[in-house]
């Protein structure tokens, strides 16, 4: 369990809240709007209304005392950038900021950002990979060159174990898991068998995903 210090309560804040919730996390949240901060009170450890541009405000929470800070702020880059600059001057320990561009994001991490995140970017790259191929279940980007596919099993791997496919060694692709009837089996050996109508968890370069299932 972590110390959270949760920067802004706009739709992504919120979402964060909950899933902070849901993993047991201890979240001190933070906003300029009443309303926003009532919106999330049943999700967080404490909530509080303030101005995070304002450094006597950031300082009596002890910034430094938490594990992660996540700056979520949209409406404002100016607000995001001064927020983001004042916690790392105050001590906290990690820092991580919304930016909703390639430029947001520079700035950000030459004042103070730790790390940076692009839900908008992110989310659109899900879904134009999701929707666009119709045996693509789930994707996840791990950074600009690997990513994990969740994949429709292909007819031709049907009934074939792992180790006779040989992916890893042909394509570089390695298969992370195998689900069957909503199950997912991480316990992946070189003997697991891959049957048809499951999926497969593969992890690998996007470009040598992408050229096998012929995204």
């Amino acid at each position: 369990m972590k110390s959270v210090l949760l920067i802004g309560l706009g739709l992504f804040g919120q979402h964060i809240a909950r899933e902070l919730d849901q993993l047991k996390h201890q979240v001190l949240a933070v906003d300029i709007c009443e309303e926003r901060v009532n919106a999330v009170l049943p999700y967080v450890t404490s909530a509080q209304i303030g101005d995070s541009t304002s450094e006597e405000f950031l300082r009596s929470l002890g910034v430094r005392n938490f594990d992660v800070c996540i700056v979520t702020i949209g409406e404002s880059f100016q607000n995001s950038l001064q927020t983001t600059s004042l916690l790392k001057e105050l001590g906290a320990p990690m820092v991580v900021s919304r930016a909703s561009n390639d430029v947001h994001a520079k700035f950000l991490l030459k004042n103070g950002a730790d790390e940076v995140v692009y839900p908008e970017r992110e989310l659109a790259s899900w879904t134009a990979i999701r929707y666009t191929a119709d045996h693509i279940l789930d994707y996840i980007e791990l950074d600009g060159e690997y990513a994990i596919f969740e994949v429709a099993v292909p007819d031709e791997w049907c009934g074939k174990t792992v180790v006779q496919l040989d992916i890893r060694k042909k394509y570089g692709i390695n298969v992370m898991g195998v689900k069957s009837d909503g199950v997912l089996n991480m316990a992946v050996t070189p003997d697991t068998p891959l049957t048809e109508g499951g999926s497969v968890m593969v992890l690998g370069r996007r470009r040598d995903i992408q050229r096998y299932f012929r995204l």
